[in-house]
């Protein structure tokens, strides 16, 4: 997959480009479900399959203090996309002068940019100015800017479509196993290495810690049995999620990672964590001994769980 980040005429060479719109923040069961049409309809069209989206959320530009948490990263987003099929990502920087283009702008720009042949979006999609494009729009006035438009219908769970904001709800309130299954995969955190107190490794079990941003969404305090990803071979772990109140240090909320059966440093290293199943909430224990017996405990229950994961 190839992968830019500037709208330019050069895109217009392409065989009939079959582009899938969204922000795509997750790419959750709607999402792929959007991606697998611009897909299919690419193959069927003798065409190319394009999605295009934007690096940071909208809301980081119109209304910062209504940004909503960021579920997953952009280095995420690529790889499910890559795996979906896309030939082509165009993530450009959403800006205030992009903001301020009004619908038909928009249209325009990706007509002189890409000359889309089928667009495909979602039934909540809106561009330009105030959100005032909408689904309707494309469909009206897309042969006036040389494509046609296809609205892929949401994806229902429970009588509601699948969101974005039901996955972060569920994702705070620790229901892992709705919140996977509205991803159609492990939820994952993305994020690299940094140095920590190294007093697992003297406990016995050596984490791999990575810091959590306020903006990004996480599960409850407690532990976790993972996958983990690292330099592109995947193994099992365990994730504590908190503050270290055994040790009383009071350090911000961060993701400590037991990686079973690994040892390389990987300091500095982008890896990402996939939470299969809660295994206990946060816990003070009043000596370094009684952690590491319950730790052990930890390990046994998440040796069932990933086995039952294969």
């Amino acid at each position: 997959m190839k992968i830019y980040s500037k709208l330019s005429g050069a895109y217009r060479k392409l065989p009939n480009p079959v582009v899938a719109l969204g922000m795509f923040d997750g790419m959750h069961i709607g999402h792929q479900s959007i991606v697998r049409r611009a897909v299919e309809l690419a193959r069927a069209e003798d065409g190319t399959a394009m999605v295009f989206t934007f690096q940071n959320h909208p809301m980081s530009v119109l209304s910062p203090e209504r940004m909503p948490l960021s579920i997953g990263s952009r280095e995420l987003r690529q790889r499910i996309l890559e795996g979906l099929g896309v030939e082509v990502l165009l993530e450009i920087p959403f800006t205030k002068a992009l903001a301020r283009r009004s619908p038909e702008e928009f249209l325009t720009l990706l007509q002189r940019g890409i000359a889309p042949h089928i667009l495909v979006t979602g039934p909540n999609y809106t561009f330009g100015r105030m959100g005032k494009g909408t689904g309707r729009m494309l469909l009206r006035d897309g042969e006036r800017y040389g494509f046609r438009a296809e609205i892929c219908p949401a994806v229902m769970r429970d009588g509601r479509p699948v969101s974005s904001t039901r996955i972060r709800a569920l994702i705070s309130e620790g229901d892992l196993e709705q919140a996977n299954e509205f991803l159609g995969r492990p939820f994952t955190y993305c994020a690299r290495v940094v140095h920590g107190e190294r007093r697992g490794r003297l406990l016995g079990f050596p984490t791999a810690n990575l810091p959590i941003p306020v903006e990004s969404a996480m599960v409850p305090n407690g532990a976790y049995a993972v996958r983990v990803i690292v330099c592109g071979a995947e193994y099992n772990g365990l994730a504590n999620v908190g503050n270290n109140p055994t040790f009383g240090e009071g350090s911000p909320r961060k993701l400590e990672v037991n990686i079973r059966d690994f040892s390389d440093n990987i300091y500095d290293e982008m890896i990402s964590v996939q939470f299969l199943e809660r295994l206990r909430g946060e816990q003070r224990f009043s000596s370094a001994d009684l952690l590491v017996r319950q730790l052990r405990r930890d390990l046994d229950k998440a040796k069932h769980i990933w086995e039952g994961v294969r």
